[in-house]
């Protein structure tokens, strides 16, 4: 079986909202999906390695897994012999019900969660036939194929929140740490920006502390005793970081610049800009000329 390329994975993402489709056995190619707009439900089988967050979790069964975009985590594949299905959709797609609580406060996907669960061979049985099953719906031109896949999913979800989570979870010791190392990476992973049409959604200290599901304060001690900078330096930092590289890189206007990087006006990101740099930002893009 030849893998369809990723291309063809986030275009029909894109469009639709939600994609899902079988892990083909004996493949370990590592797919790249944005990260940033899409959930995940993967039931697989096989021995693996998880990372999620501050926490590492290692398998060599049948698993249930969340993935939310907002939370970083990777996942190594230990074995050849790898097989289940993966559903990606977009929270936008699955609030078009009358589901109304955000995903990022649900247990399942929220920072501090339980996203791994166990699952039996009679459970695997259950799911396989859900999976398979919106993997037929979504071949097809039924007209409230959207609600039914929401169905499937929200079903998925709730059989999940029944089942008891692993508990066989490693964790870095040091609290501070931990923290510091997932608001690093998910400030990382803000980045690059892509489109004027898709700001910079976390802009302050208060914004990741929200996202991460704590208190904005635990955020910044942390980050302050294991970096000697604060959270706010960090972001603006990066933020900086970027607003060069969309200047020297982009033919976007300034105006343009700074909407994306979350300014409500371009005089704001030409102050913020020549307060960190000692330069505006027309003047750094004459000099890359």
């Amino acid at each position: 079986m030849h893998p369809r390329p990723i291309s063809e994975f986030n275009s029909t993402l894109k469009l639709k909202g939600f994609n899902v489709f079988e892990i083909e056995q004996d493949s370990n190619e590592t797919r790249a999906y944005s990260r940033k707009d899409f959930y995940k439900i993967c039931l697989t089988t096989g021995k693996s390695k998880i990372h999620y967050s501050d926490r590492s979790f290692e398998t060599d069964a049948t698993v249930l897994f969340f993935g939310n975009p907002h939370i970083p985590y990777s996942w190594e594949t230990l074995s050849t012999s790898y097989v289940g299905y993966t559903c990606l959709f977009s929270e936008e797609f699955l609030m078009a019900s009358e589901r109304s609580e955000s995903l990022q406060q649900s247990p399942l996907f929220k920072i501090g969660g339980t996203p791994i669960l166990h699952i039996s061979e009679q459970q695997r049985n259950f799911l396989n036939t859900l999976f398979v099953r919106m993997i037929e719906e979504q071949k097809t031109d039924y007209p409230f194929k959207d609600d039914l896949m929401r169905n499937y999913i929200n079903l998925i979800i709730h059989e999940a929140l029944k089942l008891k989570p692993s508990e066989n979870y490693s964790q870095q010791k040091n609290a501070s740490g931990r923290i510091t190392s997932v608001f690093l990476e998910l400030l990382e992973r803000q980045f690059p920006i892509e489109s004027t049409d898709r700001p910079l959604q976390l802009k302050t200290a208060q914004d990741y502390a929200t996202n991460l599901n704590m208190h904005v304060n635990y955020l910044n001690r942390a980050v302050k005793q294991v970096t000697g900078k604060s959270t706010t330096t960090h972001i603006t930092e990066r933020v900086v970081h970027e607003a060069k590289a969309l200047l020297q890189h982009t033919d976007w206007n300034i105006s343009e610049i700074a909407y994306a990087l979350g300014f409500e006006y371009p005089t704001y990101f030409n102050n913020f800009f020549k307060r960190l740099t000692g330069t505006n930002p027309k003047t750094l893009r004459m000099q890359e000329v």
